[in-house]
């Protein structure tokens, strides 16, 4: 079945001193193939320190914001080459969803991953030098931004190819089923890889094998400049689901404790029950596509539209009212993030470009006989 999670109206939620709405699914009275269903319970009390818990969540949004602002800085000055993508608009999804998560889970990812690094505990440094080329980053300097992996915090990955993480992050999940572990594969994924092979295929095997995957798209509004609605027949790409019986959900990817919420339920089905679930955030990106895109396709109200829906703005104006974060805390709060930023972009400046000789290290996990490590500029029989 297919739930749609409406988030009760954050102020309320906060200045009331009442939790969001559980996402428990409803009997639902809609026909079709995919029926919706909107989850609804009754609020209870914030439980002791949940203030402390808001704050942390707005400082890793902000943090966040502030990385991507000057990675976007560092782009214009030449200091991060290749493609670039941004969660600029994302950081309520992207803290929700990592909040879900244990340790010991794995998240695989598209290209747009930078938050979903740092959130998952990876140093903002080693991310910032990574896109600066260096050999202290995530990849050794040879990823760049968008291959961004790291395997002791269990990020196997961003992937270049729209989709190509589906079938690793699939097979990860089989992995942990067959080894009988209690691990959940999260796979995050743009809008518009719902309309590839790999999706299909993916969620079909998944949903066979009942294997604990967490399927999350990240409906932004656009495929790179084109509309949901213009590409996609059905535009709720959670109902996607329906079609090999997976469990699904829609969730406000700009309310951080409504995606938390909706994550928690769709991973600890994946983890108790080794079912796949997909669920899907409506969470507008504020810029382009990627830092060259400069969205002349979205009208000037449009733009309006988005700016006054910034998670990050919006939250902030939530905690003053709600008394748990004053204006004065919230500028020493964004004081101490940039210098963490300064800090990490100072550390990607001041480290070193990997050896040329190094190219080729990490083809193969293991050493490999007869394995080509020859350079454009090497003879082709030797010296």
């Amino acid at each position: 079945m297919a739930e749609t999670v409406q988030a009760a109206p954050a102020r309320n939620r906060r200045t009331t001193g009442t939790r969001p709405p559980k996402t428990r699914a409803s009997s639902s009275k809609t026909t079709g193939a995919s029926p919706a269903a909107t989850a609804t319970s009754p609020e209870a009390p914030v439980p002791e320190g949940d203030a402390e818990t808001l704050v942390g969540y707005y400082r890793q949004m902000l943090l966040i914001r502030r990385f991507e602002e000057r990675a976007a800085r560092a782009y214009t000055e030449a200091k991060i080459g290749g493609y670039c993508h941004l969660n600029l608009g994302e950081e309520a999804t992207v803290v929700g969803l990592m909040a879900a998560l244990r340790p010991t889970d794995y998240l695989f990812t598209n290209y747009r991953e930078h938050g979903y690094a740092i959130t998952k505990g990876i140093e903002a440094n080693r991310v910032m030098a990574e896109l600066y080329g260096r050999s202290t980053g995530v990849s050794k300097g040879w990823g760049g931004s968008m291959h961004l992996f790291d395997a002791e915090a269990r990020l196997l990955g961003g992937y270049g190819i729209v989709g190509g993480q589906l079938p690793l992050a699939t097979g990860a999940a089989l992995a942990v089923s067959y080894k009988g572990g209690d691990e959940v594969v999260m796979c995050h994924m743009g809008d518009g890889t719902t309309a590839i092979g790999a999706f299909h295929e993916s969620l079909n095997i998944a949903g066979l094998w009942d294997l604990p995957v967490v399927f999350v798209v990240v409906n932004n509004g656009l495929g790179m400049g084109t509309t949901v609605e213009n590409s996609s027949a059905e535009p709720e790409l959670h109902r996607r689901g329906a079609a090999y019986r997976i469990e699904s959900a829609r969730v406000d990817g700009t309310d951080v404790i409504a995606v938390r919420d909706a994550a928690r339920t769709a991973v600890e089905r994946a983890r108790a029950e080794s079912k796949p679930y997909l669920l899907e955030t409506t969470s507008p990106r504020l810029k382009g596509h990627s830092v060259v895109d400069p969205a002349r396709y979205r009208s000037k109200e449009e733009k309006e539209t988005l700016k006054a829906a910034d998670p990050l703005a919006r939250m902030a104006l939530e905690l003053e009212e709600a008394g748990i974060l004053s204006a004065d805390e919230r500028d020493r709060l964004d004081a101490e993030v940039k210098a963490e930023i300064d800090a990490a972009a100072a550390f990607a400046d001041d480290s070193p470009e990997p050896d040329v000789s190094t190219l080729f290290d990490y083809t193969y996990a293991t050493p490999v006989p007869g394995e080509m490590r020859r350079l454009p500029a090497d003879p082709v029989f030797g010296s």
